[in-house]
This record gives structure tokens, C-alpha cells and sequence, in this order.
């Protein structure tokens, strides 16, 4: 058969399809809401999906008509690929809805051209390349812009995540129904348990943890991310039996850079002030050295970090001589005091932990004491040294001050002598020791 006759044929079959296009619809949505499940929910009407079938059945029976058309009209599948993405319809649903009314489209077509007779019936055949690459042209533009629209949607979730983490990071989810809408939108609990990350990304360009949000979710840990410059910042929720430090070890296995971690809390309300412990632990690390450090929530550590001016000033009043001395001795003896203060004052204990005789622990206590403002049995001068041991914890820049008010040396001891050619008259004597 000649091709012009098989495509004059194939346009009258079209035609006779046209004639009972409500019926045919009809077929096919009852077809697709059987077979499937997503289209028998309340998210895509009955009319909604007839009437995109019918636009659909309308492009083929367009092109079949008149298959000299210069160009192929894709708006109908384009529409349609993205008001299913937008609705959120799986895309192999989308694509199963598509080859099910084909294939009744199809069994039609064929039904129709054997009722013309046997020569229609071999036009069909024919004109069967043709029919199947309108089929492919369909399916192809509304796969592209599905995925068009899932790439859109993405990149706006995105944006308001990240805008809704800013909120919660500059505190204006300070409480109320505000913090409870924000934790909704990112899906977290208003009470849980949360830490922030600050990540400072030591390429340009690059995650500082990349891999980090597979593993995170491996944990069962929910994530809320936002880039700034030179940084990633981000707001975990832990799942309510998972140790905070298998998440903490996950990040440090991550790590490009520093990475500081704050203490976990309860309310995500007070993200802004997690923030700040995040931030201090991150610049108290080493420049350029790939480590993660978390800060402990004690009162100490708050107090500590709530002016580092006045810190300074104090570290340098209680510990201003021995910040002068040589590295090896003052990290001596300040790991000494450190062993000493958690074994309670337990010189055997602290010689346990330092590998050391518990003579040796008396001796560097004693040396410790020459520094201070007082001796170690003045609760008040273990109260100072324990605050003073916590800022350079939290500060170890600290360790770096040098006070000019200070004395280099151990503080004066001052000593009752009696001076030659006196009875029982107390001179004073100021002696360095």
C-alpha cells in the first residue's frame, strides 16, 4: 500500500476515534484508577484525570490526522508532567498511568481499523513506527518536565529550609506558636534532643562534611543545613536512644576541617544560644587541622563564655605568673591541677592518671600554689583555679595572654623574722620562693 493512502487512512481511523472520544476517556480512567492505587486517593479528581487523558488521546489523534504537521505540540505532556510533580505523584506512577491508556488507546486504534476492513488494518501496521514515536515524544517531554519541576521544587524547599534555620540561628523563633511552625516546616520536634554543627570548610567551594547527611540518616538523625561564607552550619535532631556521641563520631569521621559541636538541648527555641557554644568550640581548635570538638554544658563553660573580656582578665589574675612560664612546665602543671581537681583532691588518684608517684603530684600541687593567690585547702582558691582551668579549656588562646599587672614569678611569701638587736620585735621580710 502506498504510503499516502496508508496515512489517509490512518487519518480517517483517527477521525472515528474523535467521534467517540468520551467513551474511549472514559475506558481509560476507569482503566488507570483500577490498576492504580495512587489514583484512587483524593489528590488527583476523577475529572481532573479525564481530563487530562483526554488531552492526552487529543496529541495523538492530532498528529495521526494530519501527519504532515510541521512540529509536534508537547504543551499537553509538559502541562501535565509538572502538575503531577507538583502534587507529588511518583513519577512511575505518572509513567504507568501514560503506557496503560496507550495500550487502551492502542487496542481502539487496532479495534477500529479491523472494522474498516483488512487494507486498514495494514495501514495501521504501517503507520505502527509512527504511532509509537508520537508515544515516545509524549512520554519524554512530560518525564522532562516532571523532573523540571521536582528540580524547582527542591532548590524552593531548599531555600525556605535554609531560611527557616537562619530564623531559628538569629532566634527569632524565640518560643510561642512561631517555634512550633518551624520546627513543623522542618520536620523536627519542638522538645527533643538537637545539637548545631559549624563547619568550617577548609577548600573553598567544598562541603567541609561531605558524606555526613548519608550517614546522618543512616543514624536516624534529621538534618537542617545553611551555607555561609566559608562555613556550613547545621541543626541535627537525634533520634530519642541515640547517643549523642555515635553522632559526634560520625561527624569526625566526616571532617575536612575544624568542626565545632555544641551541647545537646532540649527546645529548639534555643538554637541561637547552642549556636554560640558551636562557634566557640570551633575557634578554640587548631587553624587548619581537621578535628571536632563539643563543649560540655556546665555552668562553668556558660559563664566562661559569656564575656571573654572579663575571662581574660580573670584567667590572668588567678593563673598570670605560671602563663609565663616555659610550655613543658606550665602544661605540666596545669595538667596536674586538672588530674588533681577531678580526683577531689586525691594526690594517689591523680598519680594514677598521670602515669606518675603521688610525691611527684604533692611537689607540682605545691609548686602549683606558689601562683596562685593562695593555697589549694581555700575553697575559694580551688573555685577560682577550677573556672581559670575551664576558660583555657574552652579558650586555649588563652594560654597565649601575657597580663603586664602580673608578676613573672611565684607570689611573695611574706615571713615574721626577728631582727638582730631587737627584743621580740617582729620585722617583716618578703622573700621569693
Amino acid at each position: 500500500m502506498p504510503e499516502d493512502a496508508a496515512n489517509a487512512t490512518i487519518a480517517d481511523l483517527a477521525k472515528a476515534l474523535n467521534a467517540r472520544l468520551d467513551g474511549i476517556v472514559a475506558g481509560m480512567a476507569e482503566l488507570v484508577v483500577r490498576e492504580i492505587e495512587f489514583y484512587r486517593s483524593t489528590v488527583v479528581s476523577p475529572k481532573e484525570l479525564q481530563e487530562a487523558l483526554r488531552r492526552s488521546v487529543d496529541f495523538l489523534l492530532t498528529h495521526l490526522a494530519d501527519p504532515g504537521l510541521a512540529s509536534v505540540d508537547v504543551s499537553a505532556p509538559h502541562a501535565n508532567g509538572r502538575k503531577r510533580a507538583l502534587q507529588g505523584a511518583p513519577l512511575p506512577e505518572v509513567l504507568r498511568v501514560y503506557r496503560l491508556s496507550f495500550a487502551y488507546f492502542w487496542s481502539q486504534l487496532l479495534a477500529e481499523a479491523q472494522d474498516f476492513g483488512e487494507s486498514a488494518t495494514r495501514a495501521l501496521l504501517m503507520s505502527a513506527t509512527r504511532v509509537w514515536a508520537l508515544s515516545d515524544i509524549y512520554s519524554s517531554a512530560l518525564t522532562d518536565s516532571y523532573r523540571e519541576a521536582v528540580a524547582e521544587r527542591m532548590v524552593e524547599t531548599d531555600r525556605r529550609r535554609s531560611a527557616l534555620v537562619a530564623a531559628l540561628l538569629d532566634g527569632q523563633a524565640a518560643g510561642g506558636d512561631t517555634g512550633w511552625e518551624l520546627a513543623r516546616t522542618l520536620g523536627f520536634p519542638y522538645q527533643g534532643r538537637f545539637v548545631v554543627l559549624m563547619a568550617e570548610a577548609a577548600v573553598a567551594a567544598e562541603s567541609p562534611l561531605p558524606g555526613l547527611e548519608a550517614r546522618l540518616r543512616a543514624l536516624d538523625v534529621a538534618s537542617a543545613w545553611r551555607a555561609q561564607s566559608g562555613h556550613e552550619i547545621a541543626v541535627l535532631s537525634l533520634a530519642r536512644k541515640q547517643p549523642p556521641a555515635t553522632v559526634v563520631a560520625a561527624v569526625r569521621d566526616c571532617a575536612t576541617g575544624r568542626v565545632g559541636v555544641s551541647p545537646v538541648y532540649h527546645q529548639l527555641d534555643h538554637t541561637e544560644s547552642a549556636l554560640r557554644y558551636a562557634q566557640v568550640a570551633l575557634e578554640s581548635l587548631t587553624p587548619g587541622v581537621a578535628e571536632v570538638r563539643q563543649l560540655d554544658d556546665t555552668p562553668l563553660t556558660e559563664l566562661v563564655m559569656s564575656n571573654l573580656d572579663t575571662t581574660r582578665r580573670a584567667v590572668n589574675r588567678v593563673l598570670g605568673g605560671l602563663l609565663s612560664l616555659p610550655e613543658g612546665e606550665r602544661t605540666t602543671l596545669l595538667a596536674t591541677a586538672r588530674a588533681w581537681l577531678k580526683a577531689h583532691g586525691s594526690a594517689a588518684e591523680a598519680a594514677q592518671v598521670l602515669y606518675c608517684h603521688e610525691n611527684t603530684v604533692r611537689y607540682r600541687i605545691r609548686r602549683l600554689e606558689e601562683y596562685l593567690r593562695g593555697p589549694l585547702d581555700d575553697p575559694t582558691i580551688i573555685a577560682e583555679l577550677a573556672l581559670a582551668l575551664n576558660a583555657v579549656g574552652t579558650f586555649p588562646t588563652l594560654l597565649e595572654q601575657r597580663s603586664l599587672r602580673q608578676p613573672a614569678g611565684p607570689r611573695p611569701v611574706v615571713q615574721q623574722v626577728q631582727a638582730p638587736g631587737t627584743r621580740g620585735a617582729a620585722a617583716v621580710r618578703t622573700e621569693g620562693v
